[in-house]
C-alpha cells in the first residue's frame, strides 16, 4: 500500500530517537571519560590507599584495615586541624556571607557617589591568585616592617603592635582575615545582581506602608534572594577548605606548632613530607565526608519554599 501508516510514523519517530540518542552520548563520551579518569579514579584510590600503610616511594604496600582511622581518633595533631579547619569555616562563612550581603544592599538600594570605583576595589582581591594574597598578607602581618605593625607605630600604638603569624592565639585569626578579603567583592557582586533583578514596585509600596531599609532588606531583599543565598553558601564551605590550605601553606606553613594546621594542609604534611601516605589518604577520605556532610547540612539547613515575584 502507498505511503506509510501509523506503524512506518512511529518506526522513523523511534529511529530518529534512536540517533539523537547517540549524538549525544558521542558528544558526552569525552567529557565522561574525562570525569572518570581525572576525578571518579583518583577518588576511589584515595579511598583504597587509606586501608594500607605505605611510605610513597617503596614498593612495600602492607594492608591495615582501619587501622589508620583507628589511629586518626588519637592523633592530637589531627584533632586540632580539625578544629581550626571548622573555627574558620564557621567565623569566615559567617563574616563573609553578612558583610556581602550587607554591602551588596548599600550598592544597590542607596545612591553612593563612586559606588563603581568601590565595587571594584572590594572585587579586585577575588581576581588575585590565592599565592599573592598570601604573600600580601604576609608583608601586612610582618613583625618588623609589617604595614600593621608600621602603622601602630606611626599612630604611637606601640603596645598594641603583635607577632600576628607568630603567635598561636592570633595566627588562626590572621589567616581567617586574609580569607574573608579574598572572597569579600566575588560574593558582593554575585548578591547585587540578584538584588538588582528585584522590581523597585516592592520596594516603593513597602515604603508607602512605612517600612524602613531595615525592614524592606528582611522582608524582600533577602526572601527573594535566597536561592542565590543557599546556593553560594553551599560553594563558599565547599571552596573554603581549599582556600584555608593554600593560605596557610603560604603564609604559614601550619605553624607556629601547628596552631594554624587544617586538615587539607595536614593531610599533605602526613602524605608528602612525612612519608605517610595511606595515613595521609585516610585524612583525605575524612575530609571527603566531611565536606559531603557539611554541604548536606547547609542545603537541608536553608531549604524553603521559594518565593517568585
Amino acid at each position: 500500500m502507498p505511503g506509510g501508516g501509523p506503524s512506518s510514523t512511529l518506526s522513523s519517530t523511534g529511529t530518529r530517537r534512536r540517533g539523537n540518542g547517540v549524538f549525544v552520548l558521542a558528544c558526552l563520551l569525552p567529557a565522561l571519560v574525562l570525569f572518570a579518569v581525572f576525578m571518579v579514579v583518583p577518588t576511589m584510590n584515595v579511598f583504597r590507599m587509606s586501608f594500607y600503610t605505605w611510605s610513597g616511594f617503596s614498593p612495600d604496600m602492607r594492608f591495615v584495615g582501619l587501622d589508620n582511622f583507628a589511629r586518626l581518633l588519637e592523633d592530637e595533631q589531627f584533632v586540632r586541624a580539625f578544629q581550626n579547619t571548622v573555627a574558620l569555616l564557621v567565623v569566615v562563612t559567617v563574616v563573609t556571607m553578612g558583610m556581602g550581603l550587607f554591602l551588596a544592599a548599600i550598592m544597590t538600594r542607596q545612591r553612593l557617589r563612586g559606588r563603581v570605583l568601590y565595587r571594584f576595589i572590594l572585587y579586585v582581591p577575588s581576581v588575585l591568585s590565592v599565592v599573592v594574597i598570601a604573600a600580601i598578607f604576609s608583608a601586612v602581618f610582618d613583625q618588623e616592617n609589617g604595614l600593621l605593625n608600621g602603622t601602630l607605630r606611626l599612630l604611637s600604638l606601640d603596645a598594641l603592635q603583635q607577632v600576628w603569624l607568630g603567635d598561636q592565639d592570633l595566627v588562626l585569626w590572621s589567616v581567617a582575615f586574609a580569607m574573608v578579603w579574598q572572597s569579600l567583592g566575588y560574593y558582593m557582586v554575585l548578591y547585587m545582581s540578584g538584588m538588582a533583578s528585584i522590581p523597585e514596585e516592592l520596594y516603593e509600596a513597602s515604603a508607602l506602608d512605612g517600612a524602613s531599609a531595615g525592614r524592606q532588606f528582611f522582608a524582600i531583599t533577602l526572601p527573594l534572594i535566597w536561592q542565590n543565598l543557599r546556593t553560594t553558601l553551599t560553594f563558599f564551605v565547599m571552596s573554603a577548605v581549599n582556600l584555608s590550605f593554600v593560605l596557610v601553606r603560604a603564609m604559614t606553613g601550619g605553624g607556629p606548632d601547628g596552631s594554624s594546621e587544617v586538615l587539607l594542609s595536614y593531610m599533605y604534611r602526613q602524605a608528602y613530607t612525612n612519608s605517610s601516605y595511606g595515613y595521609g589518604m585516610a585524612i583525605g577520605v575524612v575530609i571527603f565526608a566531611f565536606s559531603f556532610l557539611v554541604s548536606l547540612l547547609v542545603s537541608r539547613a536553608t531549604r524553603r519554599q521559594p518565593l517568585q515575584f
